[in-house]
């Protein structure tokens, strides 16, 4: 068992259940879809979000079990993520994911749009079905985030002079949004005090930032076979991320190889050795150990339990994953 997927103990049971639920949810009305979903679901993800709502559910619900419409949250929170990812690999023009190909490399580009649409649309549909206004509102904002948080990217691309706070905004649109606005519907689903769901809201918000922060400094000190795409892809696409944001500062010759877009031969190793060279590393791990810390701090609202602790462990395990 990988170490990622052994902190999820408390809901192993439940992400079986779900990975089941899943391939049932699209349904084989559309043969194309239904085997670009069963590619997806059966890709091995980590299941990190919908492992976190679950476990916030249990953590909530101590005296009694979990109800069908936490694990149907959960189930959308995969469904969403799932979605943002079919799409971001068109725009990225990815051809791996987790190490299998991604669906437009197999099915092209255009089912891969409208495989993206139709679990959005799906996950909107399954979403109304949970007859909680609060929440729809939640999970629709996170379908709009996403999609600013790409928009944002875009803009940006190669684009040296962009804050660390403009960074951390897309960081939360991107990634953070659906893990904060899915914890707080878990908390509201168990009808928690007010007090209580924006402290898991907090938590999420947190959590999310430190596990984008860490997944943009693997693209420096990772492997092409761990991280399933080559080193440095994110720098050459212009993607700027906290280690080059931070390392821009120390080297100001940097600015110059991204401002031309690395198109003269050797820029861009040439850039990924001034990122080396510098603190622009060091000083994003400990903006995401900034992060994690406060992620975990916004848990002590919650009584102790088994799920309570795997919270806390998730939120130092994404820390570990740089070591």
């Amino acid at each position: 068992m990988t170490p990622a997927t052994s902190l999820f103990t408390p809901v192993e049971a439940d992400l079986r259940l779900l990975a089941d639920n899943l391939k049932q949810l699209v349904g084989n009305r559309h043969p194309i879809l239904f085997a670009a979903a069963e590619h997806l679901f059966g890709a091995g993800g980590k299941r990190i979000r919908p492992a976190i709502v679950l476990l916030i559910s249990r953590a909530t619900m101590l005296e009694q079990d979990i109800t069908s419409r936490h694990r149907r949250l959960a189930e959308i929170t995969e469904m969403i993520h799932t979605a943002s990812l079919v799409h971001d690999d068109v725009v990225d023009e990815s051809d791996v994911r987790r190490g299998v190909p991604t669906v437009h490399s197999l099915f092209g580009n255009r089912i891969a749009i409208l495989a993206g649409d139709f679990l959005f649309a799906q996950s909107s549909w399954y979403l109304a079905n949970l007859d909680n206004l609060e929440v729809v509102k939640l999970l629709s904002e996170v379908i709009m985030d996403l999609a600013t948080g790409e928009i944002q990217q875009g803009l940006n691309r190669f684009d040296a002079g962009i804050s660390i706070e403009t960074y951390i905004e897309k960081s939360y649109y991107k990634t953070a949004s659906l893990i904060a606005n899915s914890s707080k519907a878990a908390g509201l689903l168990s009808e928690v005090s007010r007090e209580t769901v924006e402290h898991l809201y907090s938590y999420g918000r947190h959590f999310g930032i430190a596990f984008q922060i860490v997944d943009d400094i693997l693209d420096f000190t990772s492997t092409t076979d761990t991280l399933g795409k080559p080193v440095g892809s994110d720098l050459k696409s212009g993607n700027l991320t906290a280690p080059v944001l931070f390392a821009l500062a120390e080297k100001p010759s940097l600015e110059v190889l991204i401002e031309r877009e690395f198109a003269q031969e050797g820029d861009l190793e040439q850039a990924l050795a001034l990122i080396q060279d510098s603190q622009g590393i060091q000083q994003a791990r400990e903006l995401a150990a900034h992060h994690a810390k406060l992620a975990i701090e916004h848990l002590a609202v919650l009584p102790p339990s088994e799920s309570h602790q795997a919270l806390i462990n998730i939120a130092e395990y994404t820390l570990s994953r740089l070591y």
